[in-house]
This record gives C-alpha cells, structure tokens and sequence, in this order.
C-alpha cells in the first residue's frame, strides 16, 4: 500500500494525514470544504515544526511530509487512485453511510475501506458497499501524531487479510493496533464513556465540584487528565452521540447521556472547540478555569 486518502479534513482527519505522510504514504486529504483543508495544512504545518523543534523529526522530513499531502475538495479525485480510504468525518451515521457509498462506488475495487468512527457500528458502515469483507474500522486516538494506540474494528463480513493488512499498515506508521469485535462503543469508548458519564452524574448530583472530581480521577487513580476535561477535549457533543449510541444499541438505561450533558449540548457548551464546556479556555492558551455555572 503506498496511496492513502482521508475523508474529512478535521482534527482527527488532519492528524492522520500527517502520521501517514510523516512515515512516506503519498496522502490525498479530502474534504468539501477547501478553506477546512487550508486550515487542516496549517495545523499539521505546526505539529511538524512543533516536533522539529523538539528534536524530534529533522527539516528534510518535515518537508518531505508536506510533500507527501494533496489535497482534494472532490471524492471521485482523490480516491480514484488509492489502496486505502480511511473516513474521518463527522461522528453521524447518516453522513458515513452516505460516504462509503460514494467510496464503494467511485475507488478501485481492490482499495480497503476504513472508517475511524469511534461507536457506530463497523457492519452497518459495510452496509452501504458492495463490498462488506473490505470494511474495516481505524478507530485513531485524539491527538494522533502523539497516541500510539489504533482500535481496529472488524466488522461482520471484514476478511482477515484486511485485518491483517491494517494491522501491518499500523505498525508500519508506529502505532499500536488493537483488534476488537464490532459492538457498540467497541472497547474504548463502551469503558470511557460510562466512566465520564457517572463522572457528570457526580457533577449534576453535587457529589462533588468539577475541580474534585477531575483532582480524585487524577491522583486516585494516576489518569493523566481528569474525566471533565477529558470529556471537553473530546468535545461534549462527541460523548453525547457516543453515549447515544451505547444506549440504543444496549437498551440499558445505565448508558443513557446524563441530563446535564444533553442540556450542555444543546445550548453548545461543547468544551474546548467553543471555549467552554466544565471548564473555560482561552485562545491560544493550555489556560482553563472552571465554568462559572459550576462554581
């Protein structure tokens, strides 16, 4: 495999350019949105001269990584030509299904079909292609070019020599693969989001403030980062749609999104991507304060 196209152009999308770049995969970044893609270069522009300054990549690799991304506002462009497609938009079941038929219709037959949802469901996805046994699930860790771990989600039909493949295309840009079974929430989110949810329960009972809770999460139990912050660096409205899943694909009134999380989206109070969420950020600053709702 040496052609790699991502769809969407986002956080997730931008950072999976770049590691795939970074380790000498040509890279068609795709996204309907030319002034997203311009932003997605600058944003991985910085990460590399980020790493550069920390010793980490050297100047030639920087720009030949650059190099190695094209960016392309049309699917039928800048999949036509790929081994691989890995979709990274927006966590909606509708405009997934809607783009792998796009790519069963419009890459070569041989290209493998990824999707870095991180809760709908792999087989669904592979529903909407003629061609289920390439379908398989990328799930990335948030901030990519840093997390090492990729859930690999195969789905009902998934071959395993796709799995194999994507296992090996895996370790091949230094990541960990983790291979899980298609149900709701895979692994890491059916385990992460119950834990933020109660932790938002604490918060919506009084149990206890913000800053508590994220403190005991922390020195308790050696969490890098608090189950409040974590949940407003996802992005509050990402929880909710994952927790959503989790309860209609359960039926289990323990993944039901807490009351003060649906009421928190809905007046988009989304966490760092809207400046406020537990917590108030400030532009350009790792700054944070509580929200004034919760003091």
């Amino acid at each position: 495999m040496k052609k790699i196209a991502v769809i969407g152009a986002g956080t997730m999308g931008n950072g999976i350019a770049h590691v795939f770049a970074q380790n000498n995969f040509s890279v068609n970044l795709i996204d309907v949105s030319q002034p997203q893609l311009e932003k997605a270069f600058n944003i991985i522009e910085k990460n590399l001269e980020r790493q550069l300054a920390k010793n980490i990549i050297s100047a030639d690799t920087k720009n030949k990584t650059l190099a190695n991304i094209a960016s392309f506002t049309s699917i039928e462009r800048g999949v036509s030509q790929c081994d691989l497609a890995i979709e990274a938009a927006t966590e909606n079941e509708s405009i997934k299904l809607k783009i792998f038929k796009e790519l069963d219709e419009l890459s070569p037959a041989s290209c493998l079909l990824a999707s870095n949802t991180s809760s709908i469901s792999i087989t669904k996805i592979a529903s909407a292609t003629h061609r289920p046994e390439k379908v398989i699930g990328m799930h990335f860790m948030n901030p990519v070019p840093v997390m090492k771990l990729v859930e690999i989600i195969n789905g009902y039909s998934t071959q395993k020599e796709v799995t194999d493949t994507i296992i090996a295309i895996s370790q091949k840009i230094g990541k960990i693969p983790c291979v899980v079974n298609d149900y709701p929430g895979f692994i890491a989110n059916r385990i992460l989001m119950p834990m933020i949810n109660e932790a938002i329960f604490s918060l919506y009972e009084n149990v206890a403030g913000v800053e508590e809770i994220d403190t005991v999460m922390k020195l308790g139990m050696a969490h890098p980062m608090g189950p409040l912050q974590l949940a407003d660096f996802i992005g509050l409205d990402v929880c909710h749609a994952i927790l959503t899943v989790l309860f209609e694909g359960f039926g289990n009134s323990k993944y039901a999104p807490c009351p003060l999380l649906t009421n928190m989206v809905h007046a988009q109070k989304l966490g760092v991507k809207t400046g406020e969420g537990f917590y108030k950020y400030t532009v350009g600053s790792k700054d944070r304060i509580v929200s004034d709702r919760f003091r």
